[in-house]
Parts: structure tokens; sequence; C-alpha cells
């Protein structure tokens, strides 16, 4: 599932800057559904990631069971954070 997808799925738009401010919580709301009940261990991480970038994401212990998926989360929690601000 790539981010397009995800935004088109969540969002009614495959464009970000169109996402209307108005129904973000409608479609994090539906992320956090989707997360909850998904088995598959990518499409779960592609869920969070995304979750984090709108910080909706679970803390990691409740996210993911296996210690590389919370490995993992870390990973991109600090090269989000050492990325220079736009």
């Amino acid at each position: 599932m790539d981010m397009q997808d995800m935004l088109q799925r969540y969002f009614g738009t495959a464009d970000f800057a169109a996402v209307d401010p108005v129904a973000l919580p409608a479609g994090v709301d539906r992320m956090l559904v989707d997360f909850g009940l998904e088995q598959d261990r990518n499409r779960k991480f592609a869920l969070w990631s995304m979750l984090l970038m709108f910080d909706a994401a679970p803390d990691l212990d409740v996210a993911f069971k296996h210690e590389e998926d919370r490995e993992a989360a870390r990973n991109l929690m600090d090269l989000m954070a050492a990325a220079p601000p736009e």
C-alpha cells in the first residue's frame, strides 16, 4: 500500500494538499480502526507511519508485538526528528 493509495482510501484524494482539513479527523479514525484490525506486519507499519505523521500513532508497546517492528518505528521517529524543517 503506497501513500497515495492510503490518502485516497482515507481522505478521498491522492493529493495531500487537497485533503479537506474537516475530513482529517474522520480519515484518521478510519485509519485507527484499520490499524487495529490489520494482521499483515508491513501494512500495519505503513498505517502506523501515516498515523505518526498525523500525530495519532499508538504507542509502540501497544502498536507492535514484535521488537523488530518497534525498533523500525523508533528509527523512523529518529529520522523524522533529525530532518530539517521545511
